[in-house]
């Protein structure tokens, strides 16, 4: 049970972040036990807030005198913190709720973490939660940290700043924290997820997204369980102007090994997660340490112009090196236009390249002052979307280089980067002395320093390009349930969504056979119907010229296999085509999804596919099949004319539509999907049910 399972409406959760009594249930003198770090944090806060510590055993805990139980309170409780052991907790949220408590927040755990019997007990105790009016985070939980309200309900501290970060483990909140520290960083709101048996994530991006102290919100989880509501819930944060960065573990291919297409098994639980976020625009990183480098560089506030970067270096190995990690990135390295070449030579010396990347060629250490005057220049070029500094920089201040004297000129070309940098492009700093005085400059001023050129490529590759990269259509009324999903019955179905097929009937007898020959033009195809995956069966036969070859494989296929039906086919001409795989599945947590890539027989093998929320429209599913590492084969080449791209993005969409509309539909799939210069048309299909 979880927040998901209700109609979305925005519930009140100011007691969670600003309450005005705060009552910790279980506290002790015990140092050993969370009851006693929790106490210890909370009070803190006591300036703020009213603080009440309860243990049934009465006298003190930390010098303050506690109540034995919650009945002997004479003021209503606004926040409730529990960490008493398992088998006490639904009393002690019995409680907390008659003394009116609006929010709880459950530390103990073993209740829906630890099999069948402890979700029931969750289910119940969330049930009269919400009766109450009340909300719930945990239980298994760490607490959660308001930094500017004083709320400290958490065994730890967390360094104040403006991100809030809602994470579903622990010990990686307490690891991030390191890291922003680190990095100038701070927590605004900490919340951790727990079980999210009552709030849950979507619910508190909205509140942290509307917090005005927080600039962005930190995501670690393991399990979306709203997967459409995260996706509305962020897209409105990014919208509003609070960046939304998603560090989501634990989806691997494991989810999918219990698949029954190749659609099924393609389009694994991260794959979904990605494609969810790049519907809401959240950005998605791989690590604790590659999140807190996207946080520090958003707090440049530059806008996402697009892919093309330049490259401002003062030594050609950094230079070339630069390029190859940001092309590997998916950003681009163009040589620059003749107008920016121009300006650049005239504040640069003879040796400076000015074409991309623009390598200084020693003019550095002969005058600092020439990094500040090519980056200003970059900033003014209007081929350029983002700057990359890597290299030197920073080197003649740092004391370790025997150019000391040049160290002051260099801060000093420091501070004017760090102007022109402001709210402009997106911009990151490599330096092999990242601790030095003059990156030391940059980094106060917002302006991202790393020391690894990988670190500083990631962060501008999230910060570059818009990360809002495809849309999200409502879903549709669902259609009446597909009952019959055997093999002409599926092709039936997606047909009258609107993919064309290639003319075929089915037989189940010699004399059936004889009429679908006579029906159909040759070369033909012959399918053993039945089985799963026809082709691993040795269940098709293609490319028969005539009719005595079409008797024969019928024979030898009913001899071997003896399948309860067959289906004889025309064959498409495959000459100059390409085969793909278009796909559906219903997923848990984000509804259907949609799937386009190479396909045929090695389809799982090439692993070629993008993934997106359906239903898509065909723009959408156009760019999906840009996307793909193969998109370069749709278009001209070898002398071969164009393939109809735009025939194939329809039918992707009607896939969309038809997968969004009917939620009985565990999969569905159609492979291949014939891509020619004339055309699409479906040559095989599947539908599974839930």
């Amino acid at each position: 049970m979880n927040s998901s399972t209700c109609s979305h409406a925005i519930r009140d959760l100011s007691a969670l972040f600003d309450p005005g009594h705060i009552v910790v249930v279980g506290a002790s003198a015990d140092p050993s036990k969370w009851g006693n770090a929790v106490a210890l944090q909370a009070l803190r806060g006591a300036d703020r807030h009213t603080i009440t510590l309860v243990n049934r055993r009465g006298g003190e805990v930390l010098g303050q005198q506690v109540v034995a139980s919650v009945g002997e309170l004479d003021r209503p409780v606004d926040l409730a913190v529990i960490t008493v052991p398992e088998l006490g907790l639904e009393e002690a949220v019995d409680d907390v709720l008659a003394q009116g408590a609006r929010a709880i927040v459950v530390i103990t755990a073993g209740l829906g973490e630890s099999g069948e019997e402890g979700r029931a007990r969750q289910d119940a105790l969330i049930r009269r939660v919400r009766e109450a009016g009340a909300v719930l985070v945990g239980p298994n939980c760490l607490g959660i940290v308001d930094n500017h309200t004083a709320t400290y309900l958490s065994s730890n501290t967390f360094r104040p700043g403006g991100v809030a970060l809602l994470s579903q483990s622990g010990n990686l909140a307490i690891e991030v924290d390191r890291l922003f520290g680190e990095r100038g960083l701070g927590i605004s709101r900490f919340v951790s997820l727990g079980n999210q048996a009552d709030v849950g994530l979507v619910e508190l991006i909205e509140a942290c997204a509307a917090d005005e102290h927080t600039e962005a919100v930190a995501v670690y989880v393991e399990d979306v369980r709203d997967g459409r509501g995260f996706v509305r819930a962020t897209a409105a944060a990014v919208e509003a102007g609070t960046p939304v960065v998603v560090l989501a573990a634990g989806a691997s291919s494991a989810g999918a090994r219990g698949a029954r297409s190749h659609t099924g098994s393609l389009t694994s639980d991260a794959a979904v997660v990605a494609a969810g976020c790049r519907a809401a625009g959240a950005i998605q990183v791989r690590t604790p340490r590659e999140l807190a480098d996207v946080l520090m560089a958003l707090r440049q506030h530059a806008q996402p112009r697009g892919p093309r970067v330049a490259v401002l270096t003062d030594g050609g190995g950094h230079g070339v090196i630069a390029c190859d990690v940001l092309e590997g990135a998916g950003l681009q390295v163009p040589a620059l236009g003749p107008a920016t070449q121009a300006t650049l030579a005239e504040v640069l010396w003879s040796q400076s390249s000015v074409t991309n990347p623009v390598d200084l060629a020693g003019a550095g250490e002969m005058d600092p002052q020439s990094y500040a005057r090519a980056f200003a220049a970059l900033q003014r070029a209007d081929d350029v979307d983002a700057i990359l500094v890597t290299g030197y920089f920073g080197g003649y201040s740092s004391g370790q280089d025997g150019l000391t004297g040049l160290g002051p000129a260099e801060c000093a070309a420091a501070k004017q980067i760090s102007v022109d940098a402001a709210g402009h492009k997106p911009v990151a700093v490599q330096s092999m002395f990242p601790e030095s005085p003059a990156c030391r400059i940059l980094a106060e001023a917002g302006v991202p320093v790393f020391g690894a050129v990988e670190d500083a490529v990631a962060a501008l590759a999230a910060t570059a390009v818009d990360p809002r990269s495809a849309s999200v259509l409502a879903l549709p009324a669902p259609a009446a349930p597909v009952t019959a999903v055997d093999y002409t019955s599926s092709r039936a179905a997606i047909a009258a969504a609107g993919v064309p097929f290639v003319a075929a009937r089915e037989i189940r007898s010699a004399a059936e056979l004889h009429e679908a020959a006579q029906e159909l033009r040759p070369p033909y195809v012959l399918k053993a119907l039945g089985l799963l995956h026809k082709s691993d069966a040795g269940g098709v036969v293609v490319g028969l010229p005539d009719r005595e070859a079409l008797y024969l494989a019928y024979a030898q296929l009913s001899e071997r296999l003896a399948p309860p039906a067959f289906s004889v086919e025309e064959m498409a001409d495959l000459d100059g085509g390409v085969e793909l795989i278009v796909g559906a599945r219903w997923d848990v947590r984000f509804g259907p999804t949609v799937l386009v890539g190479l396909g045929g027989t090695a389809t799982e093998v090439l692993g070629d596919v993008q993934v997106a929320l359906a239903p898509v429209d065909a723009a959408e599913a156009e760019r999906m099949l840009r996307r793909l590492r193969a998109a370069a084969l749709f278009g001209e080449h070898r002398g071969r004319p164009a393939l109809a791209i735009s025939s194939a993005a329809r039918a992707v969409a009607a896939v969309s539509r038809l997968a969004a509309a009917h939620p009985e539909v565990a999969e569905l799939e159609i492979n291949p999907l014939l891509l020619t210069p004339s055309g699409a048309v479906a040559l095989d299909a599947r539908i599974v049910t839930h």
